[in-house]
């Protein structure tokens, strides 16, 4: 097994790499930063999960947290210190957007009408 960060060889299931400390994937799974950026996560806007610009599922996705729990503290943020609104302005013009993954096909798009 190959650390996804360093590229060094680590034990095959290894959780976690003993050279940088990195986080792996899970057993049976490529992560599509890893596969797609060379193993270096990186900070991008999301394309899928987003409500207005994706900059704060960007971020839950960086730091492997739930994208509601950095919704609630921009918001608090933003109306405790009012740098939150700028803040987020700045990060979604900065931040690349992210992967587009799968597009969802459960649901038609048009009405069906027979």
């Amino acid at each position: 097994m190959v650390c996804v960060n360093c590229q060094r060889h680590i034990a095959d299931g290894s959780n976690f790499c003993y050279n940088c400390g990195a986080k792996q994937p899970a057993a049976g799974t490529a992560s599509v930063n890893a596969a797609e950026y060379g193993g270096k996560k990186r900070l991008v806007r999301s394309t899928t999960d987003k409500k207005i610009g994706g900059v704060c599922s960007g971020l839950a996705d960086y730091f492997d947290l739930d994208p509601t729990i950095i919704r609630i503290v921009w918001l608090l943020a933003f109306l405790c210190a009012g740098a939150g609104l700028l803040a987020y302005v700045i990060l979604w013009i900065a931040l690349p957007a992210g992967p587009t993954g799968v597009m969802s096909t459960s649901a038609p798009s048009a009405p069906v009408t027979s």
